[in-house]
């Protein structure tokens, strides 16, 4: 059983735009401090973007150090992208200390399935871990579920892509996935799906620009971890705020593009409108859709 509020004891009624503008509210008023154990390709990129959200990060992933960190803070981010011994101990270890503090705990499967390592990693802190949330995309999440297609490294397999023809099958699976888990599942892409036992919604926020600087995805689910912090009574509309949040910002840098600027530039610019973006534009921006 999560420590938190769970999917299976989220709230089933529609999500509103008061609801959005709640959980970004919350984030900036709480400024959640949270411990990320991620990938040392994007870890940058993920602090600044904490910050830009309103939040407060800390990065370590010594097994010495980890606990005391994971004590101060107030959820727990956990991405397996750039896996050693050492990492794998750190989060086990914080993990551990996590639960018995009831803190959130996001866990990213990076490229699970694309190695034996990965995959195992994935299902042992799923295993042993109350998991308030699992965000990835569909490759990896049916590689937790163990029922992936080939996976493309880090990369959704066009195979297992969510499309508007298996959107209804692909939330069927996320809200099954998210009963035996007894967590949110995430899966995010081209169409995001936000799922509960419950309940599921599809989020079309987001743009294929996304898909061209590296961490676009770790970055959500720090994003996902300062939101789930700081809404822990309902782990559901704060995953799909968050979701919401960052496809919008990338709708916005989009828009900012000009005639020179390329992903570099995009970067810049996602990260300035996840620092600007306020509740009203949020709730005004995001595409959500109940299935």
């Amino acid at each position: 059983m999560s420590s938190v509020s769970s999917a299976t004891t989220a709230s089933t009624s529609s999500i509103t735009t008061a609801d959005l503008s709640a959980a970004l509210t919350a984030v900036r008023a709480s400024v959640p401090l949270v411990h990320c154990i991620t990938n040392y390709v994007t870890v940058n990129d993920c602090a600044n973007a904490l910050l830009a959200c309103g939040g407060s990060p800390i990065m370590s992933d010594e097994p010495a150090d980890v606990a005391d960190i994971t004590t101060i803070c107030g959820g727990l981010v956990l991405n397996i992208g750039t896996l050693n011994a050492r990492s794998i101990e750190g989060m086990h270890a914080a993990g551990a200390r996590a639960a018995q503090l009831g803190h959130p705990i996001v866990l990213d499967p990076v490229g699970a399935g694309a190695s034996t390592l990965r995959t195992q990693t994935a299902c042992e802190l799923v295993d042993t871990l109350p998991i308030t949330v699992v965000r990835g995309n569909m490759s990896e999440v049916k590689a937790l579920a163990g029922s992936a297609a080939a996976t493309r490294g880090v990369d959704v397999n066009p195979d297992d892509a969510v499309t508007p023809d298996n959107l209804a099958a692909s939330a069927a699976f996320a809200r099954d996935l998210a009963a035996k888990l007894d967590c949110v599942v995430a899966i995010t892409g081209a169409i995001d799906i936000v799922a509960s036992a419950s309940r599921a919604v599809a989020i079309t926020n987001g743009v294929p620009m996304m898909g061209k600087i590296t961490g676009a995805g770790c970055m959500l689910s720090c994003l996902v971890g300062a939101y789930v912090t700081a809404n822990k009574h309902d782990a559901f509309t704060a995953t799909v705020a968050a979701i919401a949040g960052e496809g919008l910002a990338g709708q916005i840098a989009q828009a900012r593009m000009g005639e020179l600027d390329g992903n570099g530039s995009f970067r810049t610019y996602l990260l300035d409108a996840l620092y600007a973006m306020d509740a009203a534009a949020l709730s005004q921006g995001a595409r959500i859709e109940e299935l």
